[in-house]
């Protein structure tokens, strides 16, 4: 028997876990994804461009150093506090407002361009989600964006946080987005067409301990399942975390060098 998730609840529990820590000091290093991903869908100056679960703007900023008339929307009051003071220290323009992306605040075809990064992909009600960025995005508009595939060294991270912290029985796994076949599943018919590239980034830090202190202290997924777990388990999750980051480091020099893949797709709306 399936279990049909509550995913208002689940979105109540999202916004208290993406609230915890800080995640704009982990979306820092995320500068070269929001750039690369405004440099494949070649945003023109003056386009209408949506980010949506900007978080603290890591695709609306890359837009806005473009000259592009943008808006971000996300959940966490906090996150969009922090990209009004990005923006504000580059002397950029980004309309950042409270919104959900299952529910999008804007008119049919408001913008030339919708982009997100590492965002939507986590929304509960995926079909939902897709829908509404197709919704908002004109005709013959393009639609980026960067997600976490299921084969990368995040994805992995994320398999080994749901052991701990395991989510509701029936929710579909947000690495769905990482893949061609689940992105052509949730666009449908309102795609025209899908351009993907695997990509990544490279993480670097002086050891394991010291990524996982400060995935520990900012990213709100590990944050929150330290939190739920007792002595024991928190001591089993940071060994594993550590042993994780240890398997994939490139580094010949004793420090931590580990490579993040993500899908970036590029969609053109049906017209």
């Amino acid at each position: 028997m399936t279990t049909t998730p509550d995913l208002s609840a689940v979105k109540g529990r999202q916004q208290q876990m993406w609230s915890a820590g800080d995640f704009s000091k982990v979306a820092t290093p995320l500068v070269i994804v929001g750039e690369c991903l405004c440099e494949s869908v070649d945003v023109s100056a003056g386009q209408r461009v949506l980010d949506v679960a900007c978080g603290s703007g890591t695709a609306a900023l890359a837009a806005a150093r473009r000259n592009c008339v943008v808006t971000g929307v996300d959940y966490v009051p906090a996150l969009l506090a922090r990209g009004r003071e990005r923006a504000t220290v580059e002397g950029l323009e980004v309309d950042f407002r409270d919104g959900d992306a299952e529910q999008l605040p804007f008119p049919d075809a408001s913008f030339d361009v919708v982009l997100s990064t590492f965002g939507v992909m986590f929304a509960p009600n995926q079909e939902q989600a897709a829908s509404e960025l197709l919704r908002v995005c004109r005709p013959g508009g393009t639609i980026g964006l960067a997600n976490w595939t299921p084969e990368g060294r995040v994805g992995e991270m994320f398999r080994l946080t749901a052991k701990y912290l395991p989510p509701p029985p029936g929710l579909k796994p947000p690495a769905r987005w990482g893949t061609e076949q689940g992105l052509r599943e949730l666009f449908g018919t309102g795609l025209a067409d899908l351009r993907i590239e695997r990509r990544h980034f490279v993480s670097r830090y002086r050891d394991a301990e010291e990524w996982l202190t400060f995935f520990r202290t900012y990213f709100g997924p590990v944050v929150t399942a330290f939190a739920t777990l007792d002595t024991a388990g928190q001591q089993a999750f940071a060994t594993e975390m550590t042993a994780l980051m240890n398997a994939q480091n490139e580094a010949a020099d004793g420090t931590l060098k580990v490579r993040n893949e993500y899908l970036e797709a590029v969609v053109t709306r049906a017209g």
